[in-house]
């Protein structure tokens, strides 16, 4: 059995190996490997992990939040503007149609 501290980088030759990839049992330094759902992984079979969608069930948690948070978006929006709306109806019909102009209320005799 061989000792990963006699084992060289793979792309690295003049680097000693910390870890050994799961998928391609590759050595790797620590420049050439990511942490991936708790596993050590060099590049190409990271690529290769993310290539094939297996990890679709984390893409769909961020797609239903992203979704979710464009449907409360939408409700405080139209709350927004309804609250909008409640305030220009409480607005006297004086107001509309131009009359309170006409009244001379801002002189006081």
């Amino acid at each position: 059995m061989e000792q990963i501290s006699q084992q060289r980088c793979f792309h690295h030759h003049l680097r000693e190996a910390v870890v050994r990839c799961p998928q391609c049992l590759r050595y790797y330094c620590r420049e050439c490997v990511t942490e991936h759902e708790e596993r050590m992984l060099c590049s190409d079979c990271l690529g290769q992990l993310i290539g094939s969608g297996r990890t679709g069930r984390r893409r769909w948690s961020g797609t239903l939040k992203l979704g979710l948070q464009g449907v409360m978006g939408f409700v405080l929006l139209w709350y927004f503007f309804y609250l909008v709306g409640l305030l220009l109806l409480a607005i006297p019909h004086a107001f509309h149609e131009g009359t309170i102009w006409q009244n001379d209320w801002w002189r006081t005799p």
